[in-house]
């Protein structure tokens, strides 16, 4: 594991947020060569429409978040779950790294999703979603990373187990190979 730098895109926008709390935990207990990046800037990014994706260009939010995704070796998403499903804020995000279609800054990137959530499932329904919207992106989506946590269940920063978990699954997506 040498120099790989996994671009985290958080699903939630709260400062206070839990999987954000996760993704910077993360970010500063990386295997060594490895960078954990959290993608900035998410509300920033307006939503999705082909009238402002066009040969002038994407508006600059969302042409920084392409460069990062592009500029990363692998895609970790750390996300909570809305209703059922993935917040708007990482559909979103899904939808400008898709394109241009074939092309955009996911395809082939090895991709995992994570999280928690104060509810049973800790957030499987919003993962499931986010792996699935990711594999028809282009992404490479890792099958065997699944960590759908609940904040019911432990404290989750302060859990050595669950925080064991969390690194591995990091772990796994920087070991996964491309091929």
């Amino acid at each position: 594991m040498s120099d790989i730098r996994v671009a985290a895109i958080v699903g939630s926008l709260r400062a206070d947020s839990l999987n954000r709390k996760i993704a910077e935990a993360l970010r500063e207990q990386a295997p060594a060569g490895v960078t954990v990046d959290i993608v900035e800037g998410l509300a920033d990014v307006p939503f999705y429409n082909e009238d402002l994706d066009n040969e002038a260009g994407a508006p600059a939010a969302a042409a920084a978040l392409r460069a990062q995704v592009a500029d990363a070796d692998r895609v970790l998403v750390v996300t909570p779950e809305y209703n059922g499903t993935m917040p708007a804020v990482l559909n979103n995000a899904i939808d400008w790294l898709s394109r241009p279609y074939g092309a955009g800054a996911l395809v082939g990137k090895p991709f995992a999703v994570i999280g928690a959530t104060p509810t049973p499932y800790g957030g499987k329904w919003a993962h499931d979603d986010t792996r699935r919207s990711a594999g028809i992106a282009g992404a490479n989506v890792v099958a065997d990373i699944e960590l759908s946590q609940s904040a019911l269940e432990a404290d989750i920063l302060a859990d050595e187990q669950v925080l064991g978990r969390l690194k591995g699954a990091v772990e796994a997506l920087v070991a996964h190979n491309e091929a």
